[in-house]
């Protein structure tokens, strides 16, 4: 079940465009499990320039969906966010439903969940995310990596046990990292 934190930039969050919001994202529960509790946090932002944003990021247990969209039109960029998340699961149902015929897994989790906090204090970090880290291979984590937008990723490596980052190089290609 989807449970929904909206809030506004610049803008005042009106039943109506709760309503659309809430109506729209709703449509992606068909591709949950029925027992999944999740949070779909919902940022709205207008600028001068008289252009929307729309930010939603849900985290699942196996899985942290993100996705943006600007547009001159609020619930036009609501429309492309929802499509965009989507695709998003799709593409990740395809790719590890693959893989798990390919391997033999039953169930495959490997997603970390992101705990976003603010640092109070007056120091140069200004983020700190905690993450649990669920086995996959270098590329479920290099398609990870691409579906929340980020240029590096954390994980443990499925075979080894170890720790290890993939991260998005300079030319477009991806790098390995493997910890001793």
């Amino acid at each position: 079940m989807l449970k929904f934190n909206i809030r506004g930039e610049n803008i005042e969050v009106t039943d109506s465009i709760r309503d659309y919001v809430v109506k729209r994202i709703n449509k992606l529960q068909k591709f949950f499990e029925d027992n999944v509790e999740a949070t779909a946090h919902v940022n709205l932002k207008v600028y001068p320039n008289r252009t929307y944003k729309v930010e939603v990021t849900i985290p699942l247990p196996y899985l942290t969906l993100r996705a943006e969209e600007t547009s001159n039109d609020m619930y036009g960029s609501v429309d492309l966010v929802t499509d965009k998340l989507e695709r998003q699961i799709r593409k990740y149902k395809t790719k590890v439903n693959r893989k798990s015929r390919e391997k033999g897994f039953k169930n495959l989790e490997f997603v970390p969940t992101d705990d976003d906090t603010e640092s109070q204090e007056d120091l140069k970090i200004v983020r700190t995310k905690q993450i649990s880290l669920k086995p996959m291979d270098p590329e479920e984590a290099v398609l990870q990596m691409d579906m929340l937008g980020h240029d590096f990723f954390v994980f443990q490596d499925a075979e080894t046990d170890g720790t290890s980052i993939v991260y998005r190089r300079k030319d477009g290609r991806y790098g390995l990292i493997e910890a001793e």
